[in-house]
Parts: structure tokens; C-alpha cells; sequence
């Protein structure tokens, strides 16, 4: 016998120490992961014991896949697998630019809100007549972009990008998980909102079912992390292209407004010489304001830089209101897209 458990773990784990790229050659299946002994026990502990506070008998099954999902008639909730290994988070921000999910904080209200479609699935409360009244048609198509209103008050704010009003399953799960959330307070938060209406008819539902055994009682899990056998490379290089968008020339008129293309200006820096100085720094800006994903934000300043390169454009001045110019060009160029219409949806 040439080895034990103890040897194969350790083998397992040799992806730890490797080279960046040597990585994103590993496949998935091949990391040996799992949620037990990893910041995700305690992240599904503290679900679970929230759960428990309100008096359900039911409990979800948590299982490592390659997103956040729950799938259609399982009662449990697919967590994506970098969240259980330190080396992977960070390979995620590389590739992507932020962790979903990666603080405590994130991560539990992704474990919430995926919690409700849990339960809706568990005890199929989606096929009552009073669940349709508040929440809408759970058989209607999910789309593949959506426009929210922002200052619409018929739908509780818990995710980013206003999700609750993507469709009907998606704000049944984020009003369970406004719900949820300890000191949430959504009684005085939500006053004086129609969206108060759907918190209080989740509160008599949970009443009404949290003591009872569910409906639908399979541990099912859909793509388990052991059986995606796609490597770290191919796995990010079509994570890229489902957030990449092609953005329009409409990015011209903004960007000849702020530099110049005056054969005057030609011995200054480069436009995209400039934004890119300034890319870190004003990219955290405008995430922080538009609430939009960091990494789709990133692209439209990589299109602003090889916009500036084929405009031939140049810096006329640098202070700190060309950067506050800056700032203003990339926030107007990324909400025209927003409200566009291309809000995503993750199914």
C-alpha cells in the first residue's frame, strides 16, 4: 500500500502553492473542496440557526457548484465553490474583480435570499392563489435583461440592482429575505411602501408553515463542484463572456467633450494613459454609486481607453477637476447602459 487518506489530501491540495497560471489549468472537480472546516460552515450554521430562531423545522442542504443557485424543485441552495478556499477568492477577484459572496455579509444575504427559493420549492408555496395576488405569475419567463424602476416602492431593496423587480421568484426571495434578516426592521423601514403588503403576507405565511415537515424532502444537488470538470481557465473565460457586453460609439461624443484630439495637445499624456492612472480609483467610485457589478464597470473603461487610442485623443490638463470630469463621463456612460435595459439576470 503506497499511501493513505492523509497523503491523498495532501495531494489533493498541491493546487495551493502552484503559479497562477499553472492554476487556471486545474480542473474544478480536481480541488478537492468541500464547505465542512471553511468559513461557509459557519456562514450555513448561522442560515440554519436564523432558521431555527423563527421556529421552522425546515432546513436547506448546501452543496458547492459553480454559482449561486437553487434549482427548480430542490430545497437547497448551490454555493459557488471559490468561496471555500482563501487562494480561490482571491483568484476570483483577479479574474472578475470582486468575491460574490466574498464578505460575511454578502454571503449571508445570498444564503437568505437563495433560502427563500428554497422554501418556496420545499413547501411549493408559489402555487397558492394569495402567492400569485402579491408576487405575479410564477410560470412567466425569466428575461434575459430586465429595467428597473429605483424609486419604486412595490418591491423591498435587498440585493443590488433593484433584483426583486426581475420577476416573480426573485422578489418572493428577496422579501423572504428582507424578512429574515435579524433587526431588519422592515415594519418601520418598509412603512408607508406597497411592498409592506408582501412582507406582512410573508410573516402570516411563515406562521402559518414554519412547524410543518416540507412538502418536497430531496437532497438533490445539480452540478456538484466533483463533477465540473471544466479547468479555472475555461470556467473564467466563460464567466467574462456572460458579463461582457459591446458597447456603442455613443462612448465619442462623451470622451472628445473631456480630452482633446488638437494636434496642440500631441506632446501631452495619451487619454487612456490617463484613465488608466486613474482606472482603480475611479472604477471603486462608480461601483460604490451605481451599485453595479466592479468588473462590468472595468470593461466600459477598457472600451473608453481603446476609444481614447483610436480618437488619437490627449490630455489638455490634469487637476482634480479633470478627475471629477472623469468620474461624471464614466458614470454617464455606464447608467445610459443600465437603464438601457441590460440589467442581467442570474438564473
Amino acid at each position: 500500500m503506497t499511501g493513505g487518506p492523509g497523503r491523498a489530501r495532501r495531494r489533493s491540495r498541491d493546487w495551493v502553492s502552484r503559479p497562477r497560471d499553472r492554476l487556471l489549468d486545474t480542473r474544478i472537480c480536481d480541488l478537492g473542496l468541500r464547505i465542512e472546516g471553511t468559513e461557509l460552515e459557519r456562514r450555513t450554521e448561522q442560515l440554519t440557526a436564523e432558521l431555527a430562531r423563527r421556529g421552522f423545522v425546515f432546513r436547506p442542504h448546501f452543496w458547492l457548484s459553480d454559482d449561486w443557485f437553487c434549482p427548480d424543485g430542490v430545497p437547497g441552495v448551490a454555493i459557488p465553490f471559490y468561496l471555500a478556499h482563501p487562494r480561490l477568492k482571491r483568484l476570483e477577484r483577479a479574474q472578475m474583480l470582486e468575491v460574490e459572496g466574498g464578505t460575511r455579509s454578502s454571503c449571508m444575504r445570498l444564503l437568505r435570499h437563495e433560502t427563500g427559493h428554497a422554501i418556496a420549492n420545499a413547501y411549493r408555496v408559489h402555487l397558492r392563489r394569495a402567492w400569485r395576488e402579491h408576487f405575479g405569475n410564477p410560470a412567466q419567463k425569466y428575461p434575459e435583461t430586465y429595467l428597473p424602476r429605483p424609486y419604486s416602492k412595490r418591491y423591498v431593496i435587498h440585493l443590488d440592482d433593484w433584483y426583486a423587480q426581475s420577476h416573480p421568484h426573485e422578489d418572493w426571495a428577496e422579501t423572504f429575505a428582507v424578512w429574515l434578516t435579524p433587526n431588519s426592521g422592515w415594519r418601520t423601514r418598509y412603512r408607508g411602501w406597497s411592498a409592506l403588503r408582501k412582507l406582512e403576507y410573508v410573516d402570516r405565511l411563515m406562521e402559518e408553515i414554519r412547524a410543518r415537515p416540507p412538502r418536497v424532502r430531496t437532497r438533490r444537488r445539480v452540478a456538484p463542484v466533483r463533477t465540473l470538470r471544466m479547468t479555472l481557465r475555461e470556467y473564467y473565460a466563460d464567466k467574462r463572456s456572460r458579463y461582457g457586453t459591446d458597447y456603442p460609439e455613443f462612448y465619442d461624443r462623451h470622451l472628445l467633450r473631456l480630452f482633446s484630439n488638437d494636434e496642440a495637445h500631441r506632446g501631452g499624456e495619451p487619454a487612456s494613459h490617463y484613465i488608466r492612472r486613474m482606472r482603480t480609483e475611479i472604477t471603486g467610485i462608480v461601483t460604490r454609486w451605481t451599485y453595479e457589478y466592479r468588473y462590468r464597470i472595468d470593461l466600459v473603461v477598457q472600451e473608453m481607453m481603446r476609444r481614447c487610442d483610436k480618437l488619437d485623443l490627449y490630455v489638455v490638463r490634469d487637476d482634480p477637476r479633470m478627475k471629477l470630469d472623469l468620474v461624471s463621463c464614466l458614470t454617464t456612460i455606464v447608467m445610459n447602459y443600465l437603464h438601457s435595459g441590460n440589467f442581467m439576470v442570474a438564473l
